[in-house]
């Protein structure tokens, strides 16, 4: 029998998130999804066009699924906005908790940062009774660490037992990675064996017809970048490792944009290396794969701190979809995908010898078997009717 899941995600539509998605994918397979959120406003940091405190607080996309909003505080741009907006939505989600009348089968909290919103999931089962699974997408405080840039041990020490009391008191914790599983395990003192992987999905890669004449024909070996450019990518070792291939016709296709692009621009212009890259700024999603499909390898790096380490970065299953030879600066779980795959090279983070050495390296590997490696590994490990498959597998009453 078909189920009434109530999905708790501070992030959906409008807003750009793969939760989106899963909840259509259920509504497909005939659950019924109710969704409550807050209002949209990431990452501009204020309210959408044509929503506020008092405007479209409820609606139903042409799915069927349903939406209620919560009243929240915007992000704005200062770390106090954020933590307002953080846990606005937890006081609006309590209160909601209290009095709603809802009455769902199960409740699933999509953790996308931050970890607060699973507050809301976690009381509302036990207020409802009902089974509550989490997703857990970023580990905290981990994140809040290494991201947010916080290192106020007593801060940290509180995220981390208000994390474990969740995990220990969900009745299934899905992470995206092999390493979250063994991570979260160790700190919990009971229900283990609920810690479970469940990766993200590749997305479909079926793009529409997209102008790359701004991506000019050159004889040169062009590696893409798509993402956000911020500090998290590592990206500073790419103007090193440019400077020690100047001469080589390689070429880098950046693809997007981010709080870190300025720095970045200024490091390329230092190390005189500017003619080695192309920018093309964001791209709709969509288009991404027709400008992949114009490189011949894609580029993935984090920092190096062993938080990323235990991280699959979404863009991995992306480029595997888009059937893209991978080069990385990252190790841990993306170098292990990398070589179980057969799809590409890796090296350490932020070693830019190292970098260079490996794409002279790719410049003379056979890019058609990497390419057919890196698909038929999607295929059998992020297929997106797969993962929905075994997820859906929970919702059965």
């Amino acid at each position: 029998m078909k189920s009434h899941i109530l999905i708790i995600s501070q992030y959906f539509y409008p807003e750009t998130f793969r939760i989106n998605d899963v909840c259509r994918s259920l509504r497909e397979r005939g659950h019924k999804i109710t969704v409550l959120t807050g209002i949209p406003n990431y990452p501009e940091g204020k309210f959408f066009k044509g929503y506020g405190l008092f405007r479209r607080k409820r609606e139903t996309l042409d799915d069927g699924t349903e939406i209620i909003r919560l009243p929240i505080v915007s992000r704005g741009k200062s770390a106090i906005r954020l933590i307002l907006n953080y846990y606005s939505f937890v006081i609006s989600g309590t209160v909601f908790s209290r009095f709603s009348r809802i009455k769902p089968d199960f409740i699933f909290s999509n953790e996308v940062s931050p970890m607060t919103q699973v507050l809301v999931g976690s009381r509302l089962a036990k207020r409802k009774k009902v089974p509550h699974y989490i997703y857990i997408q970023d580990l905290w405080p981990d994140n809040l660490e290494t991201v947010g840039g916080i290192h106020n041990r007593r801060v940290l020490d509180h995220y981390a037992k208000m994390s474990k009391k969740l995990y220990e008191r969900s009745d299934v914790v899905f992470v995206t990675s092999p390493s979250f599983v063994e991570t979260i395990r160790a700190r919990m003192d009971t229900n283990r064996e609920n810690v479970r992987y469940l990766p993200q999905y590749a997305e479909e890669t079926e793009s529409v017809d997209a102008d790359t004449s701004d991506l000019l024909e050159k004889d040169t070996f062009d590696i893409a970048f798509a993402g956000n450019i911020g500090m998290a990518q590592g990206l500073e070792v790419l103007p090193k490792a440019a400077a020690l291939l100047r001469g080589e016709n390689v070429r880098f296709v950046m693809i997007g944009e981010g709080r870190a692009k300025a720095s970045l621009l200024e490091q390329i212009e230092a190390a005189g290396v500017g003619d080695m890259f192309v920018w093309l700024g964001k791209k709709p999603s969509e288009t991404v794969s027709a400008y992949l499909a114009r490189c011949d390898a894609a580029f993935v790096s984090f920092s190096p701190t062993p938080l990323f380490e235990k991280t699959i970065p979404a863009k991995v299953q992306t480029y595997l979809s888009c059937a893209m030879p991978i080069i990385a600066a990252a190790g841990g779980e993306t170098r292990r995908i990398i070589e179980e795959a057969g799809c590409g090279v890796s090296c350490d983070s932020g070693d830019e010898k190292a970098l260079a050495e490996i794409i002279r390296k790719a410049k003379t590997l056979d890019l058609r078997e990497l390419s057919k490696n890196a698909k038929e590994y999607c295929d059998k490990n992020f297929s997106k009717e797969k993962i929905i498959e075994y997820l859906d597998g929970f919702f059965e009453k």
